[in-house]
Order: structure tokens, then sequence, then C-alpha cells
């Protein structure tokens, strides 16, 4: 018989060109600017910091990891994005430590990829903060980051250690294209935001989270600066410190942030309410980290409230 063939096969019926190590090294390739950014405001220290964290990250997925595989690009993704949350100059092998103690931690140790509850990279960079506090809070000076000769720094304070601490603002230009200390990451607003707009329109996030987490942050802080002019406006607080970074980049990751979209926005205005409420009356000038990694622990209930309901049942199914 003559005519087109036909096969009966079982779903699914329709393959994806994408893969996991596709999604995975095409964020890796947004990411370059931003780290050829940093490079160009910290000089060479920068590159050697976020190298560290990313051989740190590499190895252990390397050594320990299922099948010792570290193609599909999800190692270095969480080494490159430690390293950027790090400030220039910081010792190596301290960034090599935090690299991997963030995968060993926070994603071998939970089954490998897929199953980590945590961001890893901010866990990586929150045993930093514990373990080394001093290292982690020198922060040099743009254009003065030590070389490969280790040349002494200059160092100061961040735009959100001024405002708190000192009541002392910074202009939207600089913080927009990253002319201030602060870590590695916030070296330009917009380069995270174009390299953002790409992934979201390849669908590789859900914008739904970051554009919460910015609207949030930028209707609280409005409202308060509207009751006491003290406290500093949207501007400032949408994109000064890693929130642009940790918005676009480490909220967004698709094992450790709700799978339904409603769960999407609630998560991402969780985070955006408890930065605000962190870096206003927290002991410390900055809150991304901890807000993220305080929402991932939430994500499990907040898939649970957030689940479709199934075909022909009620609002609740039994389990």
């Amino acid at each position: 018989m003559n005519g087109p063939r036909f096969d009966l096969t079982a779903s699914p019926h329709i393959k994806a060109p994408d893969s996991t190590p596709r999604i995975m090294w095409t964020v890796v390739a947004t990411l370059v600017p931003v780290i050829a950014a940093s490079t160009w405001f910290f000089g060479v220290s920068a590159l050697l910091v976020i190298a560290a964290a990313t051989l740190g990250a590499l190895s252990v997925e390397r050594l320990l990891g299922h099948g010792g595989s570290t193609a599909d690009g999800s190692a270095a993704i969480t080494g490159l994005l430690l390293g950027l949350t790090l400030p220039a100059g910081m010792p190596l092998w301290m960034a090599f430590i935090g690299g991997a103690f963030g995968i060993g931690f926070g994603k071998l140790i939970f089954g490998g990829l897929g199953q980590n509850v945590f961001n890893p990279a901010l866990l990586g960079r929150a045993f930093l903060q514990a373990a080394f506090p001093m290292a982690l809070t020198t922060w040099p000076e743009p254009g003065q980051g030590p070389g490969l000769l280790g040349v002494d720094a200059v160092t100061g304070a961040t735009p959100l250690g001024l405002m708190k601490f000192e009541a002392v603002g910074t202009p939207i230009g600089e913080l927009l294209v990253g002319g201030t200390g602060g870590s590695l990451g916030e070296t330009s607003a917009l380069l995270i935001l174009l390299g953002g707009a790409y992934l979201a329109y390849k669908s590789y996030l859900n914008w739904r989270i970051p554009v919460s987490i910015l609207a949030v942050v930028a209707l609280l802080s409005s409202a308060l600066h509207a009751i006491d002019p003290a406290f500093p406006g949207a501007p400032f607080m949408l994109f000064s410190g890693g929130l642009m970074l940790g918005a676009v980049y480490m909220a967004t990751d698709m094992v450790t942030s709700p799978v339904t979209n409603r769960g999407a926005w609630i998560f991402g205005a969780g985070i955006g309410a408890l930065v605000v409420l962190i870096r206003l009356w927290g002991g410390l000038p900055e809150g991304v980290m901890y807000a993220i990694l305080l929402m991932n622990a939430l994500v499990p209930f907040i898939d649970r409230a957030t689940r479709p309901r199934v075909f022909g049942t009620g609002r609740r199914v039994a389990t």
C-alpha cells in the first residue's frame, strides 16, 4: 500500500528543540556582558574571583556529581552567579570554597540537578557571609580593584551602606551603569535587564517573578517615601545593590521557584516585600540573598496552594 506512513507512539508526540544544556549555556552567554562590565570597572581581580568560584563549583560537580558530568552547564551557572555576588579582591581560595560549598551542599546533597531546594549560588554566598564576614564586606572602589600583582585597593561603602548608615544617596545614573562600589554583579543594571529580557523572550525564565519582585519593591518604597521622605524612593531601591541580579538570574531558577504562574506572582511578591523589610529595618544594608533563600523554603507550600484543579474534581484534591 502506497501512501504516507502513520506511526502510533506514546506521548509526548512533539519534542521541543530546547534542552537543559541549551538553556543553561544560553544563560551563561547572557552573563558574559555582565562579567565583562565587572572586569572593566574592577580590573583583572574581578575576573579572577569569578573564575575561582566557577572552578570550585565545576570541581565538586565533576568529582561528586552524578556521572561526573559538567556538560549541562548548571555548575558553571552556579559558579558564575556566586562570583558575581562577591567583591573584587576577595581571596581566591575563599571564592573557590564558596563555589564548592554551593554545589556540594546546595545541590548534590539534595540529589543533584532538579532536586535542590535552595539556590546553590546563594547558599554558597550565605556560607561565605557567615564564615568570612570581613572579606564579604570589603568593597574596592571601581577603577581601584587590585590586579594580578595584588596591589592594595581603595575601599569604600556601597550605595546601600551609605544610604542606610549615613543617609547619603547615589546618583541613579551611576547605579544604572555600575560605577559604584559593591559586589561584581552590581556593575550594570541595564546589562542585566537586557539579558533577562532575552531569556524571557526565549521562555527560559518566568517573567512574572522578576516583574512581581520589582513591582512590589517599587510600590512599597514609593509608599514609604511618600509617608517619610527619609526613606529612599523607588529608583534607588530598584537599581542599588544586587536586586537586579537576584530578580533576573537567581529568583527565576527553574528548580527553586514555583511551577505555577499564580505561584510565581506570590513568590516574587514575597521576595520584594522581604527585600524592602530587610534593607530598611534589618541589621544589614542588603537583603536580596536572604529574601530569595527564605522564599525558596516556601516554594513547596506555594506550589501546593496554587496547583490547578484536576478536571472533574472539586477545589481540593486528596493526596
